[in-house]
C-alpha cells in the first residue's frame, strides 16, 4: 500500500450498540489518517462489524464478509463483533476472513489492524468474554446523526434467556463509569446535539457491578445528572427490562422534565407458560403494573414492546392469550419477531418447534394488531400541543416541510420556514396525520 492514504470501508449489522461501536471505530480510523470510502467501493480494508442474534444474522454477517472478498480480492477482510465472539473457530476458519476481533477489543482496532498489516501472521484476536469484568473505553466525539447521539453506558447481559445467543456473545454486565459518561454528553452537547439515547446490552443492569444493586439506583442518578448538562433538551432510554419500573423510579423519571415519555418495555410473549419457557422472570400481571406505573406518572407515554412469535411449544391457545395482552396492554409500536432456533441456546433443544408456515400467520396477526394500535396511539395526539425536534428537510405533497419526533417518538412535520433548521425545537398543534405515520404540526405563533 505504500505511503499513499490507506482506504477502508466499514459496514455495521445489528443493533444500537453495534452502531454506536462503529462510529468509534470509524472516528479512530479517521483521526489515524484512513479515507473512510462507501462498503461498494474499492478499498484496501474492509470491516464488517458482526450480529448474532440469530441465525439469520450470522448468515448476513457471512454473506457480507464474502462479498468484501469479492469487491476486492487483494483487500484485508476484517471481522468484528458479535458473530466472531460466538463461533470464532469457524471465522478464523473462512477463507473470506484475514483477522478476526471479539467484542471486547474494538477500542484497540486500529493498532490491531495495523500490526496484521505489517506480518499478516495473527489472524485471530479474541478473547474469552465471559472472564472479561472490565468496560472497555469507548468514546464518542460526533455522530452521523446531527440532532440525535446514541450513548453506550452498559455492555454485557446476565439474564441468561432461553432463546438468546448474547450472553455468550458479550459476556456478563459491565457498566461505564458515570464521569465517562457525562464527560461525552458534555462534548456532544457542545457540538450542538440536542438529544441523548441511552443505550446497552442489557440497559436496565446498568451500575449492578458496581455494587450489586440491580434496582436501577444508579441508571437513575446518571440519568438526573446528564439533565444537568447546559444544552441536552432531552433524555431518550433505550429497551428496558419491567422489573425496573418501580413506584419510586418511575417517580423520579417524571421528575426530571427532559426524560423523554417514550419507553420501550421488552415484552416477548404475553402467555405466561411460554414467558416461563423463555426464562423471562416476569408475569405478564407484574408486566401490566409496570405498564400501569409508567402511564400514572407520565401522560399518555408512548409505550413500545418486542414480541417473539412461534417460540417452541407455543400452542393456539398460548398465541390467543398473546394477542389478547397486547390488545389489553395497547402499545405504540410493537416490534414482531417469528422465533428463530439458535444453537447453543437452551431453547433450541425444546421440543414443540413450530412450522415456519404457522410461525408467518401467527405473525400477520400480531403486524396487523401493530399497525392498528399505532395508527390509533397518532391518532390520539391530534388537537394536542407537542414538541418537535426538527431533523431533516422533506417534500410531502410537492410542499416543504422539515421532519423530526416528538418527545414520545411520534414522527411529526412542520411547513419549512426559512427561519428553520437541524436541531431546533418547535412547540405547535398537531393537525392531522399524513401518510398513516406523519404527525402535521402548526407551529404555534
Amino acid at each position: 500500500m505504500g505511503c499513499r492514504m490507506k482506504s477502508i470501508a466499514l459496514h455495521n449489522l445489528g443493533c444500537k450498540v453495534n452502531a454506536y461501536e462503529m462510529e468509534v471505530m470509524q472516528q479512530k480510523f479517521l483521526e489515524s489518517g484512513y479515507k473512510i470510502v462507501p462498503f461498494d467501493s474499492p478499498a484496501d480494508i474492509y470491516l464488517i462489524n458482526t450480529c448474532t442474534v440469530t441465525n439469520i444474522a450470522d448468515r448476513k454477517s457471512r454473506q457480507m464478509l464474502h462479498r468484501a472478498r469479492r469487491l476486492n480480492p487483494g483487500a484485508v477482510v476484517v471481522a468484528v463483533g458479535c458473530y466472531v465472539q460466538s463461533d470464532p473457530l469457524r471465522v478464523q476458519r473462512d477463507d473470506g476472513v484475514d483477522l478476526a476481533v471479539g467484542n471486547d477489543r474494538k477500542g484497540d482496532i486500529v493498532r490491531i489492524v495495523e500490526a496484521f498489516l505489517k506480518d499478516r501472521t495473527l489472524k485471530s484476536r479474541v478473547t474469552d468474554i465471559a472472564g472479561v469484568r472490565e468496560y472497555e473505553p469507548l468514546c464518542l466525539t460526533g455522530t452521523a446523526d446531527h440532532t440525535r447521539a446514541y450513548i453506550k453506558i452498559q455492555d454485557g447481559c446476565n439474564q441468561f434467556c432461553s432463546y438468546c445467543i448474547i450472553p455468550y456473545a458479550r459476556g456478563r454486565v459491565r457498566s461505564r463509569s458515570p464521569q465517562d459518561v457525562l464527560q461525552e454528553v458534555s462534548a456532544l452537547a457542545k457540538k450542538g446535539y440536542r438529544e441523548v439515547v441511552l443505550t446497552g446490552i442489557h440497559l436496565s443492569s446498568y451500575g449492578m457491578d458496581f455494587d450489586g444493586d440491580a434496582g436501577g439506583a444508579h441508571l437513575l442518578k446518571l440519568i438526573e445528572e446528564i439533565a444537568k448538562v447546559d444544552g441536552i433538551g432531552r433524555i431518550r432510554l433505550g429497551s428496558l427490562e419491567p422489573r425496573i419500573i418501580t413506584e419510586e423510579f418511575a417517580a423520579r423519571l417524571a421528575a426530571v422534565p427532559r426524560v423523554c415519555p417514550h419507553f420501550h418495555l421488552s415484552l416477548q410473549s404475553g402467555c405466561d407458560e411460554t414467558l416461563r419457557r423463555m426464562n423471562r422472570k416476569y408475569t405478564t400481571a407484574e408486566y401490566y403494573e409496570k405498564v400501569s406505573l409508567l402511564r400514572r406518572y407520565f401522560e399518555d407515554p408512548a409505550i413500545t414492546t418486542d414480541v417473539i412469535v412461534g417460540f417452541p411449544g407455543e400452542t393456539q391457545e398460548e398465541f390467543e392469550q398473546t394477542r389478547a395482552f397486547l390488545e389489553r396492554v395497547r402499545f405504540f409500536e410493537m416490534h414482531i419477531f417469528k422465533y428463530s432456533r439458535r444453537k447453543g441456546t437452551a431453547a433450541d433443544r425444546l421440543p414443540g418447534q413450530l412450522t415456519e408456515r404457522e410461525k408467518q400467520e401467527r405473525s400477520a396477526v400480531l403486524l396487523a394488531l401493530e399497525k392498528e394500535q399505532s395508527r390509533q396511539y397518532r391518532e390520539s395526539y391530534i388537537g394536542k400541543e407537542t414538541e418537535l425536534l426538527l431533523e431533516e428537510e422533506r417534500q410531502i405533497d410537492g410542499d416543504g416541510y422539515w421532519l423530526g419526533h416528538t418527545k414520545n417518538y411520534i414522527k411529526g412535520a412542520v411547513r419549512a420556514d426559512r427561519g428553520m433548521y437541524a436541531n431546533l425545537l418547535v412547540t405547535g398543534k398537531a393537525v392531522k396525520l399524513a401518510d398513516e405515520e406523519i404527525l402535521l404540526i402548526r407551529p404555534t405563533e
